[in-house]
């Protein structure tokens, strides 16, 4: 079964938040890998860094959390698929054309979904209320 994740549960698994303990349960509890895109890979390198521009987290820890996602990738627990851009966002169109006027989506939020579809997952992870709202609304399973 295919699993995709969002990069508000990825900063959550490496970047040390509220929902930090959430997200570690359920990687212990769950076997499989997580299914990422290198839309998911450059976010969540974005969103570290700028937690560290804006003192969300320490010195020098955006690079140690990046260096644990790496630790991570290198090892399997972590894959990352390449998805065809223009079908990833012709899909976001239809999301947005679906979704945002009732129920006001972010674009890389839809990215995310769009690209989760394009790859057939049946689970979507994330800790975004609206995003999840998407997600389930297309068919995706979200567990948390």
């Amino acid at each position: 079964m295919v699993t995709c994740a969002d990069t508000s549960f990825l900063f959550s698994l490496y970047g040390n938040d509220g929902n930090t303990p959430r997200a570690v349960a359920w990687v212990k509890s769950h076997r499989t890998a997580l299914t990422l895109t290198t839309l998911n890979e450059y976010e969540l390198g974005n969103a570290l860094r700028f937690a560290e521009f804006r003192k969300g987290i320490g010195p020098g820890e955006a690079a140690l959390f990046w260096a644990q996602y790496e630790a991570d990738r290198a090892s399997g627990r972590l894959k990352i698929h390449v998805c065809n851009l223009a079908d990833v966002v012709d899909e976001a169109k239809r999301l947005s054309a679906t979704h945002t006027l009732t129920d006001g989506h972010r674009g890389f939020d839809i990215l995310h979904v769009a690209a989760s579809i394009r790859l057939k997952a049946k689970q979507f992870l994330t800790f975004d209320g609206n995003q999840k709202k998407l997600a389930k609304a297309e068919g995706l399973v979200v567990p948390l």
